[in-house]
Order: C-alpha cells, then sequence, then structure tokens
C-alpha cells in the first residue's frame, strides 16, 4: 500500500476547491432565483403561484442525482455540448433556487400582514414594500433555514462525480485507488466536510435561539 503523502493531500485540496466553488455558484445563483420565486409564490395571481408551486414540486420532489443525469445528458440531446462544470453549476442552482424560494416564502409569509398594510396605506408601491420592510424582515427570520440549506448544498455536492466532476468526494475516491487506503483517505475527507459543515450548524443553531429569545 502506498502512503498518503503531500501531493495526495494537494489533490484533496484541489478536490475541496472545486466543492467550495461549486456550493458558492449553487448557492450564489439559487439564492437570486429563489429569491424571484419567493416572490412568485406569494403573488396576488393565482396562475403564478401556481406555476411556481409546480417548479418547486418538481426539484423537492425528485433525487438531486436525477436532477444531475437529466441536466447533463439533456442538454446534450438538445445538441449542446456542455462541460460537466456548466452542467453541474446549472443543475444545483436551480435545486437551491427551489428550495432557497420555498424558504423565503415561509419567511415573507411569516411577516405579520399588518406592515404591509399599513405600508399600502402610507403609499408605498409593492417594490418598495419589499424591499424595505418585507424582504429584510422575512431573510432575518429564514436565515435558521437558509443555513441548514447551505449545509447540505456542501454535502450534496459529493453527487457531482456522477458526471465525471472532480470534487472533493470524487478525489478522495481517486486517491483511494491509488493508495489503497480507503479507511484513511475517506476519514480525512469526511473529517474536512465536518470542518466546514459544523461551524455553520452552530452558527444556525445560535441565530435560531437569538431568534426565539428576541420573540418573547
Amino acid at each position: 500500500m502506498a502512503s498518503i503523502g503531500p501531493n495526495e493531500l494537494f489533490f484533496l485540496m484541489q478536490g475541496l476547491k472545486w466543492t467550495i466553488a461549486l456550493t458558492l455558484i449553487g448557492f450564489a445563483g439559487g439564492g437570486v432565483f429563489g429569491l424571484l420565486v419567493a416572490l412568485a409564490r406569494t403573488a396576488e395571481v393565482p396562475s403564478i403561484r401556481r406555476a411556481t408551486a409546480g417548479y418547486i414540486a418538481v426539484f423537492q420532489g425528485t433525487p438531486l442525482l436525477m436532477q444531475l443525469f437529466v441536466v447533463y445528458y439533456g442538454v446534450a440531446l438538445l445538441g449542446f455540448n456542455i462541460d460537466a462544470w456548466i452542467a453541474v453549476a446549472i443543475a444545483f442552482t436551480l435545486h437551491a433556487s427551489a428550495f432557497l424560494g420555498e424558504i423565503w416564502r415561509g419567511g415573507i409569509q411569516a411577516v405579520p400582514r399588518g406592515q404591509t398594510e399599513a405600508a399600502r396605506a402610507l403609499g408605498l408601491h409593492y417594490r418598495s414594500i419589499m424591499k424595505d420592510v418585507v424582504l429584510p424582515q422575512a431573510l432575518r427570520i429564514s436565515l435558521p433555514a437558509t443555513i441548514g440549506f447551505l449545509v447540505q448544498l456542501i454535502k450534496g455536492t459529493s453527487l457531482a462525480a456522477i458526471v465525471g466532476f472532480v470534487e472533493l468526494s470524487r478525489a478522495g475516491q481517486i486517491v483511494s485507488n491509488q493508495t489503497f487506503r480507503p479507511l484513511t483517505v475517506f476519514a480525512i475527507v469526511g473529517l474536512i466536510y465536518f470542518l466546514i459543515c459544523w461551524p455553520l450548524s452552530l452558527w444556525g443553531a445560535g441565530v435560531e435561539k437569538r431568534l426565539q429569545t428576541a420573540a418573547r
């Protein structure tokens, strides 16, 4: 059995780099589209609400692994030859937008209706009501759930290996095959995931506790 040296650890760090990059792209892109989904879910037009409810149902009701397959191979069937990196980024953005949209929809609806009615009475338009009154409170209310989803998204990036994307888990598999030390390699990989996700989980729990204290 080969030893795990600096080269193997460097390769794992390269995989970690792509895991973090994919998480940031998926979360940022999902945040932008998720906000639009949340606004559509709370719109006054029933057809818009139903359409976005269907969108959310599709992505929440199907495995992320299947979504990666559909985007990667589906785009190829349409005649577009895209890199695995782009396909995975699109899939994670769509996936995150559905979940974040539903999380933030709950936050928007948790804001007391009286505040919206008071803002309308003052003559504020919909954009100002959302930007200045509703969304700041809604995002604060939904922050613990948002952080929880971020943790899930980080761990979910391991599924990207199925379409040939080399992130942390796939890098660990490659190193394991080269060194024949699967327990040691995946213990290191698991520790890296833990060191990333555990502080975020503590942060989310702390935010939730502060919100509960403030609500009393």
